[in-house]
């Protein structure tokens, strides 16, 4: 008898409440880290936007939509809207566009292949602010290398980082290169999912080429597409340590994107309700955008 009563101890089912609990202590620790470093930072901001506080003095006025209205009227600031716009879209294209094509390029399993698929991704494992440096030197005026290659061939040097017109084009083409790698390993692994079979069907009815990229490789793949745009707009608008380290937002303005914006505003001209109004600004738009964007792609996108 007593054998058989420590089995039924042994054997005693976990209480429900017990069962219930289990997958919120899993998730309570990420969801901490996430109240204490994310959410309650942007409650604070959304309530900083509506004060005039400069940083340093403990008073601090209450301003109501004054900061916003400031920054509406404020030519300098519509300016650096549009550059991250700009800047968006083209490292968003760079990054679907190329990305696609490399991944297509290194669609095979080889040994080479497979070296290049590394050569292609080590620059996104590198350091930011060193790939920064590094692109800092090359579109160098007087003495970069790209200036240099140009001279050889009688053109004339580019000014990639004090022509107004051209350095929003070359911290995006900086931006591509790093992040390119990482896309296209996530294009190859959406393609490597995609059943063989359906292209050797294809084959037997010699199907062209271009009609498999557009009916069967591109649809098939438009899960991963729509992932890598949602993740590459929300990246683009987060840009800070290429403007800094390269530009520091010039010439006049031309390289100013909303994170350097915010982050001069506040810590150097020690404005942090202006500041926390841009944030806020930032927050909106990039959640306005990815609302449209889901809006316009969600439908499209084919799920096998």
């Amino acid at each position: 008898m007593s054998i058989n009563k420590k089995k039924e101890k042994t054997q005693r089912p976990i209480s429900k409440t017990k069962t219930k609990a289990s997958p919120y202590l899993m998730v309570a620790p990420s969801m901490i880290v996430f109240i204490l470093f994310s959410f309650i930072p942007i409650i604070y901001m959304i309530y900083l936007s509506f004060h005039d506080w400069n940083f340093v003095s403990p008073d601090m006025n209450f301003v109501g939509l004054r900061n916003f209205k400031q920054l509406m009227g404020d030519p300098r600031f519509i300016q650096t809207m549009s550059n991250t716009l700009l800047y968006t879209v083209l490292t968003v294209a760079g990054f679907v566009v190329f990305g696609l094509l490399i991944a297509l390029a290194l669609n095979k399993s080889t040994r080479i292949h497979s070296f290049m698929q590394s050569v292609i991704f080590a620059p996104y494992i590198i350091s930011l602010v060193s790939i920064s440096m590094l692109w800092l030197w090359l579109m160098d005026y007087d003495y970069g290398l790209f200036n240099f290659l140009l001279s050889r061939i009688g053109i004339s040097p580019v000014r990639f980082l004090t022509d107004p017109n051209v350095v929003i084009y070359s911290l995006a083409a900086v931006s591509i290169w790093k992040g390119v790698g990482y896309y296209s390993l996530i294009f190859l692994s959406g393609l490597q999912a995609i059943p063989n079979d359906i292209y050797e069907a294809a084959a037997l009815d010699n199907t062209p080429w271009y009609r498999k990229l557009f009916k069967i490789t591109l649809p098939m793949l438009s899960p991963t597409i729509f992932f890598v745009g949602i993740t590459s707009i929300i990246a683009s608008f987060k840009v800070f340590e290429t403007i800094a380290i390269m530009t520091q937002g010039g010439p006049i303005n031309a390289s100013n994107t909303l994170v350097y914006y915010i982050y001069e505003t506040g810590f150097k001209f020690f404005n942090m309700g202006l500041s926390s109004a841009a944030g806020v600004i930032l927050f909106v738009v990039i959640a306005i955008l990815t609302f449209i964007y889901f809006k316009l792609m969600s439908s499209r996108v084919y799920y096998n």
